[in-house]
């Protein structure tokens, strides 16, 4: 599965099918983009950060490259914490009138990494979105460590 900044995939055609299928036999609610509101304001929130950081290339200032690292530190904070309550809320909210019920047991996929759930090996890796903010957050700290030492030369 795969989960952009807009919508919900599979890899291949039919694997969220796949996935809502099985999903339903242990109780888990179907995943669908309709019930994922973050869906809808995700594309705004990372304009915006795409906006700041045009505004600091064009108008380089440190507090600008600090603001760009603090936005970026807290947009990922709360949306690794969201993430964590969405797959929480999945994997334990489940129907109790599932075909498959195990008292006591939960769902729930890792944040990062992979977990053995019942017998299906359940792995969540960032992709190119998730690598590229990464990779943004390592180079704002580089030129504010960088700017740093060019302060004192």
């Amino acid at each position: 599965m795969h989960i952009w900044v807009n919508k919900i995939t599979g890899h291949a055609q039919f694997d969220l099918k796949n996935i809502n299928i099985l999903n339903h036999y242990i109780g888990m609610a179907p995943i669908v983009e309709e019930s994922i509101p973050e869906l809808q304001f995700m594309p705004y929130l990372l304009g915006y950060m795409i906006a700041g950081a045009l505004v600091t290339f064009l108008w380089p200032r440190r507090f600008l490259v600090w603001a760009g690292l603090i936005n970026l530190a807290l947009v990922g904070t709360a949306g690794f914490y969201d993430f964590w309550r969405w797959e929480y809320n999945y994997g334990h909210n489940l129907n109790p009138e599932a075909p498959i019920s195990i008292p006591g047991m939960a769902y729930q996929p890792p944040i990062l990494g992979c977990k053995q759930i019942l017998n299906i090996e359940s792995c969540s890796w960032p992709h190119i979105g998730g690598i590229s903010l990464l990779l943004i957050g390592i180079i704002l700290s580089y030129i504010l460590y960088s700017e740093r030492f060019k302060k004192r030369a």
